[in-house]
């Protein structure tokens, strides 16, 4: 058989019983997944030069190692030089065996590089998902530090199937995610 990623056995293995336990699921299928990862970043600078873009969609596809698709203004914003149809972004979802890899190399490689690192915070959408911000790029190893030109930061959402904040914080947290303070039941 093919490659699965470490995290997808994991998960399989270890965090599904952990969850039924815990949660008192009756069966696997009610055990929260990870749905998938959105990795997404504002450009505005993109607006007076072009090639920032060209930058933007190069570095996000050799992090996630997924083609990378510019995201496009809605509306004409005089005040930001802004028109409609104008590329403002650059985004990337990640689903099966790449979120797994993804998420994998963002916990044991890139959080743990970030200066003063003391746990990401833990606050949630309502309903299970959760939002990470990240400041710099040059804290994933795929980035060469000669080409930067520019620092640019990333929202990266992590999408499950949990119904409540406590049940999507349970099952990041099981999968590694490094939360500050643990969450009060």
């Amino acid at each position: 058989m093919g490659y699965t990623p470490t995290l997808k056995l994991k998960y399989r293995g270890e965090i599904v019983p952990d969850m039924q336990k815990e949660f008192g699921y009756k069966s696997v299928m009610q055990v929260p997944v990870l749905e998938k990862i959105i990795i997404n970043q504002g450009v505005g600078a993109a607006i007076a030069d072009k090639k920032i873009m060209e930058v933007a969609v190069e570095e996000l596809t050799t992090i996630t190692g997924q083609k990378a698709v510019t995201t496009i203004s809605k509306k004409d914003i005089a005040n930001f030089k802004l028109r409609k149809k104008m590329p403002i972004g650059v985004r990337v979802t990640l689903r099966s065996d790449k979120m797994y890899e993804f998420l994998e190399r963002l916990v044991s490689v890139a959080l743990p590089r970030i200066r003063d690192f003391k746990g990401i915070g833990d606050k949630f959408d309502g309903r299970g998902n959760y939002t990470l911000g990240v400041t710099e790029q040059i804290i994933f190893p795929e980035i060469v530090l000669d080409k930067v030109t520019k620092m640019n930061g990333y929202n990266i959402t992590f999408v499950t199937s949990a119904n409540t904040d406590e049940e999507g914080y349970a099952l990041l947290k099981k999968f590694g995610l490094p939360f500050k303070n643990a969450k009060k039941n």
